[in-house]
């Protein structure tokens, strides 16, 4: 399963990217505006740490906007790949980018199987479930993540699923189990990952073994 990180945050993308463990970053609208930078700086930059893709979203509603928009990013970096909102316009422009421009698209704000199957059929590379808003409204996510992998499974589609903005180390092992491509996480949660208080105990408790071995 590959990692993405879920942020805007250049530095924390360096130290995650350093670990030699990160395979791509996705951003957003909320994310970036954090930053406090230009839009096109804080993506180009992004793209210059990572080699894998990084997810950057287009803001207009209609496709043949979004279609324009996405092929201005795009011209950014060659890892990019274009964030197109899960509606009727958006899947119109995602079988124009795929397609004919050849730009790699990332559907998000998919909250049931039936859009995650639509989303497939439309061509798109990435398909992105986001967890957290779902939990947040009483959903069972896991049960929505492994039909979208079931779906693409049984039709074979080549988009990959994305299950996104994990905020809990449950919710990477959830996606683990149901073979999901690739999971989204914060910063915070990365790292978090690398954590366990026995391992704290046990290297501690090395360290002070290791200070009455004769030197």
């Amino acid at each position: 399963m590959k990692i993405f990180l879920d942020t805007g945050d250049v530095e924390a993308v360096r130290a995650a990217h350093d670990t030699g463990l990160l395979d791509g970053v996705t951003t957003n609208p909320s994310h970036i505006a954090k930053t406090g930078r230009r839009f096109r700086e804080v993506v180009k930059e992004i793209c210059a740490i990572v080699p894998g893709p990084v997810s950057a979203e287009v803001m207009a509603e209609e496709a043949a906007g979004m279609v324009a928009e996405a092929v201005e990013i795009a011209e950014v970096a060659p890892n990019l790949a274009i964030k197109i909102p899960m509606t009727v316009e958006g899947m119109k422009a995602v079988a124009v980018l795929e397609e004919e421009k050849e730009i790699r698209t990332n559907v998000t704000m998919i909250f049931s199987s039936t859009q995650a199957f639509l989303a497939m059929k439309a061509g798109a590379t990435f398909v992105s479930i986001v967890l957290s808003r779902l939990d947040a409204v009483a959903n069972e996510s896991e049960i929505l993540v492994a039909d979208a992998v079931q779906i693409r499974d049984n039709y074979g589609y080549a988009s990959e699923i994305i299950a996104g903005s994990m905020k809990t180390q449950n919710h990477v092992l959830s996606c683990l189990r149901c073979g999901v491509d690739i999971v989204t996480v914060n910063p915070d949660l990365f790292f978090q990952m690398f954590k366990h208080p026995l391992t704290d105990l046990g290297l501690a408790g090395f360290a002070k073994d290791w200070e009455k071995v004769p030197k």
